[in-house]
């Protein structure tokens, strides 16, 4: 398959890495307009490198979108004119519906993609889907490469590869945060940085890995560690009284209607 990369940043190295530690038969060509960028990525992962955008479109298979959303109106003004009908685009900016690539890119064939921070250690969680007449062979390698960064999902309706935007995408972000905070928790009862940091972040691990190997939904673990009367059970009851369920539930809310910004082009 042939990739022509129109930016050279974080996600899609994290990408491009991906491809080349799954061994998939794949030329990549990578527009990107900082030199740095371009001899690292040519250095690591045996790709080509350009400062034109039109020279990595030119005889691409799959046009790989990975500018930001606020980028996406100049990038679409320069490949408009470039992209043949055998093409297919794939985006994985955020907030930006396919309805938008179509028209601004004046093009029919359409994969819109939301993958979040932890492709660049290969632990993705991705959710994407399809528009168009878009060959067999593109998604089933579409496919292929996402599965090379981490998990993917297909679903049929777009709105949900919004709400993944806002779950999924972003939930890093709240991850760390709770980190973060039990980590200031432990520290502030006198535990030693270091110490209270590798308790947080290995119980945060081992906790989402018990959850994907039980398979028990998340009510019936917290129930199983919480005794009655106990220290866990005192512990739960603070961050009810604190709004804990509300105050992600916003949190989730707000990034989905932020993203519903950047799809409409509002700054």
């Amino acid at each position: 398959m042939r990739l022509g990369f129109i930016g050279g940043g974080v996600m899609a190295e994290a990408i491009i890495a991906g491809i080349r530690e799954a061994s998939l038969r794949a030329d990549i060509t990578v527009g990107e307009p900082l030199e740095e960028r371009r001899d690292g990525l040519v250095e690591r992962y045996m790709v080509l490198a350009t400062a034109q955008n039109a020279e990595a479109v030119e005889d691409a298979e799959i046009v790989v979108l990975a500018v930001k959303p606020q980028q996406f109106d100049r990038a679409a003004a320069e490949l408009a004119d470039l992209l043949t009908p055998e093409q297919t685009v794939l985006s994985i900016m955020a907030g930006v519906k396919i309805h938008s690539l179509g028209l601004k890119l004046k093009h029919g064939r359409i994969i819109r993609v939301m993958p979040n921070m932890p492709a660049q250690i290969g632990s993705a969680m991705s959710v994407w889907t399809a528009w168009g007449d878009v060959p067999e062979e593109t998604v089933k390698f579409t496919g292929e490469m996402l599965d090379a960064i981490g998990e993917q999902l297909y679903l049929e309706d777009e709105k949900l590869v919004d709400v993944a935007t806002a779950v999924s995408a972003s939930g890093p972000a709240y991850v760390f945060t709770f980190m973060e905070s039990l980590t200031d928790a432990g520290v502030q009862l006198g535990m030693p940085h270091d110490a209270a940091r590798l308790l947080a972040l290995r119980t945060t691990l081992g906790s989402a890995e018990l959850a994907i190997r039980s398979g028990k939904h998340p009510a019936e673990l917290r129930n199983m560690v919480t005794s009655p009367g106990g220290t866990t059970a005192a512990a739960l009851r603070v961050l009810e009284k604190g709004g804990l369920r509300a105050a992600v539930l916003d949190a989730v809310n707000a990034a989905h209607e932020r993203g519903e910004e950047l799809g409409a082009g509002t700054k």
